[in-house]
């Protein structure tokens, strides 16, 4: 079969102003990124913002595992299977970072022919979305530093700095640094640090932002850190967020391109599920719920993460409520949770099957205490046996959750077909009652627990000294009525990334709390996550080249 790039590379787009029409959007609502990117404008919102929105649904997942799951996969190629049975759908995604796309996990415009295109551009600089947000941090960083070494008139203690510096970019050595070396000139040496772009604060306030003047209060918001007398210290105290927002006037607005079979898909923004909160912006997914019968859009990793989040912080913020939620899953990764290595996972083996589907089970338990009806989606592959599809088929049965295979990796939209059949079925028939989990006026240790015990399936939560004195501090500050956003593993439930399907008995560990005020958020960072990650031993950059006459090869 050929490789993603390859089919990315021999398919035919139309030009993104056709794929604009086909929506109602006319050339003067859109901002042109060459022939197939283009930005939706504020102007189209004006017009839109009065239309009967279409019905949301998220694609979520199972923990992943190295077998794959493919939840972006199925969720590019469920909104081509929307066309194909006749439904106006578009498909709302998170943006590629560069980091990942030159580390372990390559690209991240879906697989097969199911991808969203141009797929080299996407991955790689798109319309500077990316670039825009680190610039917007790093002069936020840059303002700190310059504030202290021309007379610190408003006191910020240099040991008490909490913001950090970005860059789209796995770098492990930038995670702890000295900055301000070299003498007076240079400024006051301090600890400082790098996060990767998309677990900046920035990143999350664009994507929870409603429009360009939200989006200057939240930066104003952001806490950098405190004076020597303990006052939270601001960006709008640093008097930057109008030069920030100002890098982000063109970065806040919606990213408009195609999937293969020239569905309409929005991609835009890109926080982290494992560190932030793993969700597309609210702006593009508002513009396709106006632009749509149904909108496709998904949330980052495991449904323990991105859609705990999507659901808890996103749809809360943004007045959301979600219709309908698929479950994704491989026969393959529900091995592997059952116990065996990823090379033994060809061959039938109930037995591992059974153990392992427990994972399944519990994120279908957790979906349905939101109160929104679930379809499972499993990715199919030829090494399925018919007696593995007929045990997961009974098994959702006896749970009472509609089930279909998919095979939109290897056949398109129309590999999805039976999956967006039986998805229009359930919406039609089973009314959503969508309900946020907990109640964010809760304390700040009542909300972590909630997620711990109903969502994990932890017996309790433990906190290190450093984070119960961040909670007093928060608490102190009357900032603590606030969602919660969980920095996890991805790999498992609990915060053990090697604790696999569905484990019991065990106490979370969250070893620092972070107020992220512009966000709207308190970050609970569990385990042994890290803000910024590293390169592998083998990064996926190595695998990739452009030739003399501008082929791009090796990018997925």
């Amino acid at each position: 079969m050929l490789t993603d790039i390859e089919i990315a590379q021999g398919c035919k787009m139309q030009p993104v102003s056709q794929i604009a029409a086909a929506l109602d959007i006319s050339d003067d609502e859109l901002e042109l990124y060459g022939k197939y990117k283009a930005k939706l404008t504020q102007t189209l919102w004006e017009r839109l913002k009065d239309r009967k929105n279409g019905k949301l649904v998220l694609v979520t997942a199972i923990n992943p595992t190295p077998a794959g799951e493919g939840k972006t996969t199925t969720t590019v190629g469920l909104g081509q299977a929307m066309s194909k049975i006749g439904k106006k759908a578009v498909i709302a995604l998170r943006e590629p970072s560069l980091g990942p796309v030159m580390g372990v996990k390559g690209g991240a415009a879906g697989g097969g022919y199911a991808q969203v295109v141009p797929m080299e551009d996407i991955n790689l600089h798109f319309t500077g979305d990316m670039h825009a947000i680190t610039t917007a941090n790093n002069l936020l960083s840059a303002a700190i530093d310059n504030h202290i070494q021309q007379g610190n008139s408003l006191g910020i203690d240099p040991r008490q700095i909490i913001w950090k510096r970005a860059m789209d970019m796995n770098d492990r050595a930038l995670r702890n640094i000295i900055v301000g070396l070299g003498g007076k000139a240079n400024g006051t040496p301090r600890e400082d640090g790098f996060l990767i772009t998309v677990a900046s604060e920035v990143m999350a306030i664009l994507c929870l932002a409603s429009d360009l003047m939200d989006l200057k209060e939240r930066l104003g918001k952001i806490i950098i850190g405190y004076s020597y007398t303990g006052v939270p210290i601001t960006a709008k105290d640093l008097k930057v967020d109008g030069a920030m927002t100002l890098l982000l006037k063109d970065a806040i607005k919606p990213n408009l391109v195609q999937t293969l079979e020239n569905t309409p898909a929005l991609m835009h923004g890109g926080p982290f599920a494992n560190i932030a909160h793993g969700c597309n912006s609210v702006t593009a997914t508002k513009y396709a719920l106006k632009l749509a019968d149904y909108v496709i859009t998904e949330a980052g990793f495991g449904a323990d993460l991105g859609a705990e989040k999507f659901f808890n912080i996103k749809c809360r913020y943004a007045g959301l409520k979600p219709d309908a939620v698929v479950l994704v899953a491989t026969i393959r990764a529900l091995k592997y949770n059952g116990g065996l290595r990823k090379d033994e996972l060809k061959p039938e083996n109930l037995e591992a099957l059974k153990k392992g589907i427990v994972n399944l089970e519990k994120h279908i338990e957790n979906l349905k205490k939101f109160g929104v009806p679930v379809i499972v989606a499993i990715n199919h592959f030829d090494t399925d046996s018919d007696n593995e599809v007929a045990f997961v088929k009974d098994f959702c049965n006896e749970k009472s959750v509609p089930v279909a295979f998919s095979q939109v990796f290897a056949k398109g939209g129309e590999g999805g077909v039976e999956l967006a059949e039986k998805l229009v079925e359930m919406i039609d028939s089973q009314p959503s009652n969508f309900k946020p989990l907990y109640d964010e006026k809760l304390p700040i240790r009542g909300k972590i627990e909630i997620i711990a015990k109903e969502i994990y399936g932890a017996r309790g939560v433990a906190y290190t000294p450093a984070a119960d004195k961040a909670i007093k501090k928060i608490e102190e500050m009357g900032m603590d009525q606030l969602p919660i956003c969980m920095a996890k593993t991805q790999y498992s439930l609990s915060d053990n990334p090697s604790l696999l399907g569905r484990p019991a008995g065990f106490d979370i560990t969250v070893r620092e709390i972070k107020l992220s005020a512009g966000a709207g958020f308190i970050v609970a960072i569990t385990g042994e996550i890290m803000t910024m990650p590293g390169l592998p031993k083998v990064p996926a950059a190595e695998k990739i080249d452009i030739s003399e006459d501008g082929i791009i090869t090796g990018l997925f």
